[in-house]
């Protein structure tokens, strides 16, 4: 008798901790931009403008939920992404991201695109508390979480790819004279000081550092001032336009120094086929994402998933364009964190997720770089190898090179 009694004891209490433990499971936590049905993600993106070229990683992105959505979506909740263009202009940023955030009332603004943008847009979503998750932008600034914890880059930074060049000429051209075009902007001056930590004690070597306005038409009259100063290596921190402005203006002067390309800037859709493939031969970038050009990776399974999402749905895109390997891989990346999410899509439970990132290899990022994030690191790529064109696409040559930026 004593033995059922405590059976049935048992079993009660089985069954409250079954009931108990199933209502905690199916309790749900959501922040303004989340339902049952819906995640809504907002973006900004030039679509027109100077940085025009970066428009297309706008289009993937949306393509790219567009096929998450077919496939169910995520956690059985469709991505309502909404994106709109801010021409490159920090006021037209502010005035799209407040309209985000107080008529679309998204959960989280994400991969806004372009440093005078993000810096004109980081502290309204600071004080507002709302994700602006993996900048499209590699300022150095966007991994400072004590500062600024709703503010989280995604590609390395431009400060540690600037210090791999000058470390790379200091190894192989000790004693090359080195003239440097960086846009007059945050982009810009962070390249140019991530080149002089590089060099340390030889930036000296850095005979000309001449800067250009985002406004200015054409760039041709800075090209032939740098050519008159006789540098051996020519480094181009520039926006695509005006890169591609810049090699082709060097061809045309029939001036042949070494040159070296921002990784923001080495798209063969974008800029190399734009400033003339034969201008191009033997320019120097660093990447950490495969080309999609690049025959080696025509049976890598990552890519194939790639191509395949080209071609069903943003057919007729130029394969060779490597914005669209950027934006499927960032894209995969915000999937990844709102499935870490579960039922609690809270803003501070995306921020504490997309901190939680370990080893997580996008389809599209190179063998051996991976994504790490923690609460007190908000840089998930730190890794890039150096790149140089040849024919119609990038050789990767020498090993993987780990950027040495202490978060801010």
């Amino acid at each position: 008798m004593l033995f059922a009694r405590i059976l049935g004891i048992v079993a009660v209490g089985t069954a409250v901790a079954t009931i108990t433990s199933g209502a905690a499971l199916a309790q749900k936590k959501y922040d303004t931009g989340a339902t049952d049905t819906e995640i809504k993600i907002g973006n900004i993106m030039p679509y027109s403008g100077p940085a025009s070229a970066y428009g297309v990683i706008g289009k993937t992105e949306e393509a790219y939920f567009k096929m998450i959505n077919d496939k169910g979506g995520i956690n059985g909740r469709k991505v309502n992404f909404v994106t709109y263009d801010d021409a490159y202009s920090p006021p037209k940023a502010v005035e799209q991201v407040r309209k985000l955030v107080e008529s679309d009332e998204v959960l989280a603004v994400f991969n806004p695109l372009g440093t005078p943008s993000n810096t004109a847009i980081q502290k309204y979503l600071n004080a507002k508390k709302i994700p602006q998750l993996f900048v499209a932008t590699g300022a150095t600034k966007w991994n400072d979480p004590k500062n600024f914890p709703w503010t989280m880059g995604w590609q390395p930074s431009y400060q540690s790819e600037a210090q791999i060049y000058a470390k790379w000429l200091l190894r192989e051209k000790p004693d090359a004279k080195v003239a440097v075009l960086y846009q007059n902007d945050d982009f810009g001056k962070d390249y140019l000081k991530g080149t002089k930590d590089g060099f340390g004690g030889k930036a000296s070597n850095i005979i000309m550092e001449e800067s250009y306005e985002v406004s200015e038409p054409s760039i041709d009259g800075h090209i032939v001032k740098i050519k008159a100063a006789n540098p051996d290596v020519f480094v181009i921190y520039a926006t695509p336009k005006f890169a591609a402005q810049a090699i082709k203006k060097v061809a045309e002067l029939s001036w042949k120094p070494l040159q070296i390309v921002t990784n923001v800037s080495s798209s063969v859709g974008g800029v190399m086929k734009p400033a003339g493939l034969e201008n191009s031969q033997g320019i120097l970038s660093a990447t950490y994402g495969k080309d999609a050009g690049d025959p080696q990776w025509d049976s890598d399974p990552g890519m194939k998933k790639w191509s395949e999402f080209v071609d069903k749905y943003m057919p007729g895109t130029d394969k060779n364009d490597s914005f669209v390997v950027y934006g499927y891989g960032v894209a995969q990346t915000l999937a990844k964190v709102l499935e870490m999410c579960g039922d609690d899509l809270t803003r501070a439970n995306v921020m504490k997720q997309a901190a939680s990132l370990k080893d997580f290899a996008p389809d599209t990022l190179l063998p051996g770089v991976k994504i790490n994030t923690s609460a007190t690191d908000f840089a998930p790529i730190s890794q890039l190898q150096m790149q140089r064109f040849k024919g119609e696409k990038w050789e990767l040559f020498g090993e993987i090179i780990s950027g040495d930026v202490p978060s801010q």
